[in-house]
């Protein structure tokens, strides 16, 4: 076989992904939040583009009701079309149209329409703040002061001295999100170069300021701390508080024996234990607090035809701006542009703007579809709670939408819906699913099962404690078939103690 050059022609296909492209696909992740931080640093880069007056969620025209009866008003983008053309895998890796990104055509605010289908007291367990509903994100305190920020504002009001000042403002620093002081005060001394005595007076300082409790080691400490301000530290006190952990054992008799006091006196002692915070610190956030703001707006729509009310499906138009080309600012630039370097860098601004509110456009439009789906799929969750979540997968959800479920993914990362039952993170609503009593793969999922076992517990009397095996034979009267270690599992997760823990808890409170 001779060798030798030769030219050959080969035909191959290959995606490529432009810088555009790539944008387009990091916008589906963003929250409206970070949607608005990208469009000001683009406003600040590009002077053709410019804010649009805010208007109302525009209407679109309701598409083609499913067989079920249900409707909504989704805009087709070039992805269903290629779909409908048969095309549907050319675009499926990524599902950014970027045919729709060449077109000028300003963004607005979309809308849909769907149609129907704390913190823990004494001797109890620490729970979650998983409500009844779920973990639903209710609006948060509005910012405020830090807890370093709230004690060095007293420092001057009560150190006297410039050293102990600064030393208390220090030993200020080193304080966890409970207000406990981790360190050892020696270490304090050496790092700081200054006598011990010197530190043990800043701390004394620190631990004399609001809230009572900060500053302190050791739990004993900062319980001993608030029964001094309440006056109330006496030597039976002294010792209730010296032997904490036979309390969190709930040996209540031995810890009585002890402190040498009779049934009154000690049921007193415990319900003064229970009024102290053991965090006082987390009156004050480690950092300021906000309002979560939600993407996505759920509200019940107008009954149809059969007098069922649906759903309305919206983008929070509150945290989307309008992006538009300034025309009368382009025809200017252009007309001064004399050089071909300026014409260049004028059409090159231009094509930037127009594919911006391009991919925005289409972002609004796979957000849209994408929870016009979920909220379909667990209309039951929004008419009747979370006993009624059925189990949800991407897959699910993409192909019921015709996209990819890497897409699906990241238009519900980092972004919250907002419906009557509060507000939850679009993750939530995505959760495996159980087998059921009759041997139904998948029958519920597991936030549902999560709340009959909440409610199975809450109802619970102190005489008739229910163990993890009488949680399975109840929840399988309930159509759940579980073993007793995944009781157990989502029984932790949602932070709720074991029976025995349960016992000592009911125990304490009994103690009145």
């Amino acid at each position: 076989m001779a060798l030798g050059p030769r030219l050959d022609l080969r035909q191959s296909q290959s995606l490529v992904m432009t810088p555009q492209l790539q944008q387009a696909i990091k916008l589906l992740a963003l929250s409206n939040l970070e949607i608005e931080t990208f469009i000001g640093e683009a406003l600040d880069a590009n002077p053709l583009l410019d804010i649009g007056a805010q208007t109302p969620p525009a209407a679109i025209e309701p598409a083609t009701p499913p067989e079920d009866g249900r409707r909504t008003s989704l805009e087709g983008s070039g992805v269903d079309q290629l779909i409908g053309e048969g095309r549907g895998a050319d675009d499926r890796p990524l599902d950014i149209d970027a045919g729709a990104l060449d077109t000028d055509r300003d963004t607005g605010d979309a809308g849909s329409t769907l149609g129907s289908g704390g913190d823990a007291t004494w001797g109890s367990d620490v729970r979650t703040g998983v409500g009844e509903e779920g973990p639903g994100i209710d609006e948060r305190a509005s910012a405020g002061p830090t807890l370093h920020e709230h004690l060095g504002s007293q420092v001057g009001a009560v150190a006297r001295e410039p050293l102990i000042a600064a030393i208390a403002h220090y030993i200020i620093g080193q304080l966890d999100d409970a207000g406990y002081l981790n360190a050892k005060v020696i270490e304090l001394a050496e790092e700081l170069g200054v006598a011990l005595g010197e530190v043990e007076a800043g701390l004394a300082v620190v631990q004399s300021l609001d809230p009572t409790g900060v500053g302190a080691r050791t739990l004993a400490e900062c319980i001993a701390l608030q029964a001094r301000e309440a006056d109330r530290y006496d030597p039976i006190m002294a010792r209730l508080i010296d032997n904490l952990d036979l309390l969190a054992r709930g040996d209540l008799s031995r810890l009585k024996r002890m402190c040498g006091a009779d049934d009154e006196d000690f049921a007193d002692m415990l319900r003064e234990l229970r009024s102290y915070d053991p965090k006082p610190g987390l009156r004050f956030g480690g950092e300021p607090g906000g309002a979560i703001t939600p993407d996505i707006l759920i509200t019940p729509g107008a009954p149809d035809e059969k007098g069922v009310a649906g759903w309305d499906v919206a983008l929070n138009p509150a945290t989307l701006p309008r992006l538009i080309v300034n025309r009368s600012y382009y025809v200017e630039l252009r007309g001064s542009c004399d050089d071909k370097v300026s014409r260049a860098w004028l059409s090159d601004k231009l094509a930037d703007a127009n594919w911006l509110i391009k991919a925005l456009d289409q972002r609004q439009k796979t957000i849209l579809k994408v929870a016009a789906e979920l909220v379909r799929h667990q209309d039951g969750f929004f008419r009747h709670g979370v006993a009624h979540l059925k189990p949800l997968t991407l897959r699910t959800v993409a192909d019921a939408i015709g996209m990819h479920e890497s897409t699906v993914s990241r238009v519900t990362s980092n972004k919250y819906l907002h419906c009557p039952r509060g507000t939850h993170e679009l993750k939530y609503f995505f959760s495996s699913g159980i087998a059921s009593a009759d041997g139904e793969s998948g029958g519920a999922s597991a936030e549902a099962v999560k709340a009959a076992i909440r409610q199975l517990i809450d109802a619970e009397v102190a005489g008739a404690i229910l163990s993890d095996d009488a949680l399975v034979d109840l929840l399988k009267d309930k159509g759940f078939d579980l073993a007793r270690r995944t009781v157990a599992k989502y029984r932790e997760a949602i932070g709720l103690g074991s029976s025995v823990q349960r016992r000592r808890q009911k125990a304490l409170a009994a103690v009145r």
